[in-house]
């Protein structure tokens, strides 16, 4: 047991009189294939070796007691009276509330959760929080959900109390990740594949921005709603997903039929599908290089066309984009901020991470951090011998 999760089950200890059931909940990385999920794209993520850990523990009353450990917060209600509350609380009394809507016999109990990732990072901690807490929950009340069930309740957890519309790709990635390897998940109907991620001799490294900026979360729903718009022009037309456009030629002929603003994220969504199904390709014949101008091409499109990135991200990627030890580089997550994803050669990581440090710190007065991460399995048990 590492010592985050020992940290853990010691709070849990000092807290609760119980012996709880430990386990780990994976963040993620997401290859290519940003901001489609939403949109009946293809993704390309894969669970990380950082997360959260869970220790919980039934506690035969009706009341639950949660300690976020990073935060130093508690956490006290009744499962009979759950109700929306602030910050971290909506994304674990979200998943309880699924859990009852669901019908499920869940009742009381202790919990403390703490973990590795960095809060608007773009590995998605949020997912994270909530496929720990989803997995307990149906593990020691034998709620006998599968792990697509699993994902599919997070995710509806994440629009209900937190408000945030998300698509599928983070819960997924969550619950079904295999170390070694990445999905090619097809959004539309939750098929999936896995892919070998074999990098030969290369690393993936994550240069977090140390910046998040407020646009973010409502500036999701607000392209989620620009990306409706569009396609329900097109529907009008006998287009019924974006995905039935084989090239971005063709969306050229809805241009004149939407506001320009509408328009070019649409075009985005339509490139990132094909350039997400080009990867899974490039993958299969291990053509890394190939993969990495497909990364910089999707960071080109987040920034001119769907407009999620930000100078600090966009400075970053330059940096990345200049120096021959990087095969690809590109925004992660939701954008306006978090960590820029890179494909870097095993012998230049500290040189190529020390120049990009100091560049951004010289240009914008902030010391970035960097994440080395692999590829792991989806949530589950943890040992703790």
């Amino acid at each position: 047991m590492n010592a985050i999760a020992a940290n853990v089950v010691q709070l849990f200890n000092s807290h609760f009189m119980a012996q709880p059931a430990v386990y780990f909940s994976p963040g993620r990385i997401n290859l290519i294939g940003e901001h489609v999920d939403y949109n009946d794209g293809f993704v390309m993520p894969a669970a990380i070796n950082k997360g959260i850990y869970y220790a919980v523990a039934v506690n035969g009353t009706s009341d639950i007691h949660i300690h976020a450990a990073d935060k130093g917060e508690d956490l006290a209600e009744n499962i009979q009276d759950i109700r929306k509350g602030e910050g971290w609380a909506n994304y674990v009394l979200g998943v309880v509330q699924e859990f009852l809507l669901l019908g499920k016999k869940i009742s009381g109990f202790d919990c403390v959760f703490g973990g590795d990732i960095p809060i608007g990072s773009g590995m998605s901690s949020s997912a994270a929080v909530e496929g720990g807490m989803a997995y307990a929950l149906n593990d020691l009340f034998d709620c006998g959900l599968e792990r697509t069930e699993l994902a599919l309740l997070c995710q509806r957890a994440e629009h209900g109390f937190p408000g945030v519309n998300c698509g599928i790709m983070d819960q997924f990635a969550n619950m079904m990740g295999k170390r070694g390897e990445v999905i090619l998940l097809d959004c539309r109907d939750l098929s999936y594949r896995y892919f070998p991620l074999a990098l030969n001799g290369h690393t993936l490294v994550l240069i977090n921005s140390k910046v998040h900026h407020e646009l973010a979360a409502g500036e999701y729903n607000i392209r989620r709603r620009q990306c409706e718009e569009g396609l329900t022009i097109m529907k009008g037309h006998g287009i019924n997903s974006f995905r039935d456009l084989k090239t971005a030629d063709e969306m050229m002929a809805y241009r004149p039929l939407m506001s320009e603003l509408v328009f070019k994220r649409c075009l985005f969504v339509v490139e990132e599908i094909i350039r997400t199904q080009k990867a899974a390709r490039f993958l299969q014949e291990n053509n890394m290089a190939e993969l990495g101008e497909l990364m910089f091409a999707s960071h080109d499109g987040l920034s001119k066309w769907y407009e999620v990135s930000c100078p600090e991200l966009d400075f970053l990627v330059e940096q990345a984009r200049s120096d021959p030890a990087v095969i690809g580089s590109r925004l992660m997550g939701g954008g306006f901020g978090g960590c820029t994803i890179n494909i870097v050669r095993d012998d230049a990581i500290d040189q190529f991470v020390q120049q990009a440090s100091d560049h951004y710190q010289r240009r914008f007065g902030i010391r970035t951090e960097t994440y080395l991460v692999e590829t792991s399995g989806g949530t589950g048990p943890c040992m703790t011998n």
